[in-house]
């Protein structure tokens, strides 16, 4: 519990002493120019690495050099809560999310993630949703990538959901590769341990990335289906040479 409760005074005193970075970051947003992302990140990524380690996560990344130039949209399973810091500290690469409405109402939270290119998805509103994938789609065609989890939910570690090819439209439609990743361990460090913070290693490995080409050919629920066998096959392996 006191590490819970000091985590949460770690994410509240830096969200404040982010404040003058923020105002700095929305600047460089206005510009629109994707080659302002990394100097955007810079604070969240410091942010990410930071809660990572004052929670006492050892983070094992494998896989960086699948990563290609450019515009990307990363896939993979949704472990739990802790995915978000441990893919902003895992991946060099800046991206933002598509992210659950709610989190549009966190102060301060909600300013960062609109500068990172984050999108807010309601998946109550039908019209709305389908606009919020409209706008992943216009980022990525401006050069930013973007991270979703198609399972759409955390699978706490267990068995995956199902990988829903509608979300690979956003690929699809900007013509973007595709980036699987597969994370192991970090519902273990919370959701597991019946939401308290417990020490741990988290394994995010990125796997071989997915042309154009080959999904355009194969088409995305052939794709969708291929990249959650990857997935297991992966959490698989990791699991025997535990």
């Amino acid at each position: 519990m006191f590490r819970l409760v000091y985590m949460f005074f770690y994410l509240c005193g830096y969200l404040l002493y982010s404040l003058p970075s923020l105002a700095k970051a929305k600047k460089l947003h206005a510009e629109n120019n994707a080659k302002n992302d990394e100097k955007i990140q810079v604070v969240p990524k410091k942010w990410a690495a930071g809660f990572l380690k004052h929670s006492g996560c050892t983070l094992e990344v494998s896989g960086l050099e699948n990563i290609p130039d450019g515009p990307v949209l990363f896939v993979g399973n949704h472990e739990g809560d802790f995915d978000v810091p441990v893919l902003m500290a895992g991946i060099p690469k800046p991206f933002g999310f598509i992210s659950k409405i709610e989190v549009k109402k966190i102060p301060i939270v909600a300013g960062w993630m609109e500068m990172m290119n984050c999108v807010f998805l309601d998946r109550s509103d039908r019209r709305a949703a389908i606009q919020s994938i409209r706008d992943g789609i216009k980022k990525l065609k401006n050069g930013h990538s973007v991270l979703i989890f198609p399972e759409g939910t955390r699978n706490r570690g267990k068995e995956l959901g199902e990988f829903k090819a509608g979300s690979l439209r956003l690929a699809k439609d900007s013509k973007v590769p595709i980036v699987p990743f597969m994370i192991q361990g970090s519902a273990d460090m919370f959701e597991n341990n019946q939401n308290r913070i417990k020490p741990g290693t988290v394994k995010l490995v990125i796997l071989p990335a997915i042309s154009a080409e080959y999904y355009e050919e194969a088409g995305m629920e052939q794709v969708a289906n291929q990249i959650k066998a990857a997935i297991n096959e992966e959490r698989d392996q990791h699991v025997k040479g535990a």
